[in-house]
């Protein structure tokens, strides 16, 4: 692994050095890169207002509304209210293959703290009932600028390409919920099926502007699952006349390790984390129940069903060893919906990444690990796995100074997701703007 990494950090490094001499070599002159680059200063502005106007799941209306009236603008069909607050744009250009390509709209419940000028001031109150600060610490914001500058390009190059092309943005995405609203609310019924999915995620681990991909599983299923562990509470001065359910929690826990270290295949990626563990309320009681809160990660649907059923049956092993009786054995929850995993076409993948080592040079594409983060667009290919390729890649966003400091050991990179979160914006929107659209243009090609 070591070695890997190592080799991963070189890679990544001559990719950086490539970024700096060059946005990269094209072996064709289309326009298109000259196109992105005209638009570039109206797509900042925009950019700078999503920013700064972030809002949280299923509250995009502001968002969406802004961004439907620009493709309206752009000549598309546009049906707003999709999965509650999605949006659909649809061209028909002729016969042809039916292309989607999506961006998420959804920002954080996070303070910004990047010191931008333009920086988010907006607060709210989600599920949680405490008001908060909002911020697109996920970058939505250079996904959604770049969705419009890939749709810009497109419109311009109709003479280009024939099929159809449906351009979504999704809401929800950091519920992992969006996705699967929009499929319920009718996108591949009342709206043309795709033959092929896009999509792209700004990355906070890569220099900015280089392209990063996985073939087969990119990102993994992700489960919310929650463990309530009853006891027999009393005074902790007299254990014996108890049955204490910290006790038995922390036996549970300790269990949950041996899931992926002894029953999961050791060439099959898997994980059990307890991120909470709530209990008792005072040092001299032994309390009555006890709470834990897990997340779940692994890639296939056989590796989850393996997870999930050897969890139930730890709590339920643990507590009968404690001597719980029947109508006292923990009830562990798993939520729903969960978060599938996202799973990437190996041959239309390698396909795409063609065209992009041809657009943008082999130094800017690269193979990289999956991870065991999540992502709901892999609800759009589970809903027709035999009719819907798909494929989601990512852009790094790192500025090249930062970067630069983070090899030399002289900075820490933030990830996504913090407050301090502030990607080379101009960066991932030209190359996302530029790469969507050639993803397109070479899927739908005229004649």
């Amino acid at each position: 692994m070591a070695k890997q990494n190592g080799m991963m950090g070189t890679m990544l490094a001559a990719a950086a050095g490539a970024l700096l001499c060059s946005t990269a070599a094209v072996a064709q002159d289309d326009g298109l890169r000259a196109g992105v680059t005209e638009d570039m200063p109206e797509l900042m502005e925009l950019y700078r207002y999503l920013h700064a106007n972030p809002e949280l799941s299923f509250e995009e209306t502001e968002t969406a509304a802004r961004l439907a009236a620009r493709m309206r603008k752009l000549g598309f069909d546009v049906t707003e209210g999709v999965g509650r607050t999605g949006v659909v744009a649809v061209m028909k250009n002729g016969e042809g293959p039916t292309v989607l390509l999506r961006a998420d709209m959804d920002a954080l419940p996070v303070v910004e703290q990047t010191g931008l000028p333009f920086a988010s001031t907006v607060t709210a109150t989600p599920a949680t009932g405490v008001e908060t600060g909002v911020m697109h610490a996920c970058g939505h914001d250079t996904h959604m600028t770049a969705w419009i500058g890939a749709a810009q390009q497109l419109v311009d190059r109709k003479d280009a390409w024939s099929g159809t092309l449906v351009m979504i943005l999704q809401p929800a995405e950091e519920l992992g919920e969006g996705a699967l609203a929009m499929l319920e609310d009718g996108l591949f019924t009342r709206f043309p099926k795709p033959d092929y999915a896009i999509a792209f995620h700004d990355a906070a681990q890569f220099p900015a502007g280089m392209i990063g991909y996985s073939p087969g599983y990119a990102l993994a299923n992700v489960d919310s699952v929650d463990i309530t562990v009853p006891g027999i509470g009393g005074h902790g001065a007299y254990p014996h006349t108890t049955k204490d359910p910290v006790v038995i929690a922390s036996a549970i826990v300790m269990r949950l390790q041996t899931l992926v270290s002894r029953e999961l295949s050791p060439l099959e990626p898997g994980v059990v984390t307890v991120g909470s563990f709530r209990a008792g309320s005072k040092h001299n009681v032994i309390s009555d129940e006890a709470k834990l809160q897990l997340t779940v990660r692994s890639y296939t649907d056989e590796s989850r069903k393996l997870l999930l059923d050897g969890i139930a049956r730890i709590a339920r092993g643990e507590a009968i060893a404690a001597g719980m009786p029947e109508d006292k054995l923990p009830t562990v929850t798993v939520a729903d919906p969960y978060t599938p995993s996202t799973y990437n076409d190996p041959e239309f993948t390698e396909s795409v990444m063609a065209g992009f080592r041809t657009r943008f040079g082999d130094d800017r594409v690269m193979q990289v690990p999956s991870v065991m983060g999540g992502e709901d667009f892999g609800q759009f290919r589970r809903a027709d796995p035999d009719g819907v390729q798909s494929l989601i890649f990512w852009i790094g966003g790192v500025p090249q100074d930062e970067w630069q400091a983070a090899q030399n050991g002289e900075a820490t990179l933030p990830s996504l997701h913090s407050a301090l979160w502030a990607p080379d914006a101009e960066q991932v929107i030209a190359t996302g703007a530029e790469a969507m659209a050639d993803a397109a243009l070479r899927l739908m090609p005229r004649g």
